[in-house]
């Protein structure tokens, strides 16, 4: 069962949160993504990195526990990957956190956002987590999709877009952004919060906290090992390239913009 909120709150004030921080290795976003011949995929043979917007979330949880020591027993960072991703779990780890668990797909499988929520609510279950941080999308798919199915399967709160996090008495506090503005929400634990650019600025790892990192424990699970598949239920049926923009023409008067714009169909 997901913990519930009287199993956070202690006869004392302390109260200790395991966070569990989801993060996925994608292609560098200094990348030039190119399709590939197939016009199945892209090329995956460039640099890959840390989704910056989970590098956001690795962040906020390191600064929570650095605000009050007795806030965060535990910061886990879980990827689902090949095992080239095991690269970006010691990142989190040079980062801040505690441990790793790696989920192990194949190199060309890349797992479908309900699959990776069915994955993190099985581990979260097992391990309690109280606190799920986590990127609001991938900046290779976009799809912003994981962090909402997480928060429907495992029917708790959730709040999306974060651009500031406070955590008391058992509750998060949130201010995320909208369209009209800035909203601020307040729910109590487990929740899961997606995060948002402003939320902070990451930090740059160590040489130390390198070193470190490479001795912190990374849990490895088959992706045979869990109770469900991993299959995707889509296929990819075409990918292609934005057109190529055209140059812009200069013209010397307004008839002269309303007679092109006539002879492209536009009004």
């Amino acid at each position: 069962m997901f913990p519930t909120r009287a199993n956070l709150l202690r006869a004392s004030s302390r109260v200790d949160i395991n966070v569990l921080v989801p993060i996925k290795r994608c292609i560098d976003y200094a990348v030039k993504v190119r399709v590939n011949p197939d016009g199945k995929g892209v090329d995956n043979t460039v640099k890959h990195s840390m989704n910056p917007f989970d590098e956001i979330a690795v962040e906020e949880a390191i600064r929570l526990r650095e605000k009050n020591k007795d806030l965060v027993d535990s910061i886990t960072a879980i990827t689902v990957g090949p095992q080239k991703a095991q690269d970006t779990l010691r990142t989190a780890l040079a980062m801040g956190a505690d441990k790793a668990i790696h989920v192990q797909v194949g190199d060309q499988h890349n797992v479908e956002p309900l699959q990776v929520a069915k994955t993190l609510k099985h581990f979260i279950n097992r391990d309690k987590f109280e606190l799920v941080l986590m990127g609001k999308q991938a900046i290779d798919g976009d799809e912003n999709a994981t962090g909402q199915m997480l928060a429907g399967l495992l029917d708790c709160g959730q709040a999306t877009f974060a651009s500031s996090l406070q955590i008391a008495d058992g509750k998060a506090t949130v201010t995320r952004e909208i369209d009209g503005g800035l909203e601020t929400v307040q729910g109590n634990l487990p929740m899961i919060v997606t995060t948002d650019l402003r939320l902070n600025e990451p930090r740059y790892a160590s040489l130390p906290n390198i070193m470190k990192a490479k001795k912190k424990p990374i849990e490895s699970v088959k992706e045979t090992e869990l109770p469900f598949d991993l299959k995707n239920r889509l296929e990819t049926v075409k990918v292609a390239e934005p057109a190529q923009r055209t140059g812009g023409q200069k013209v010397d008067s307004v008839d002269d913009v309303v007679q092109k714009m006539k002879e492209k169909g536009l009004i």
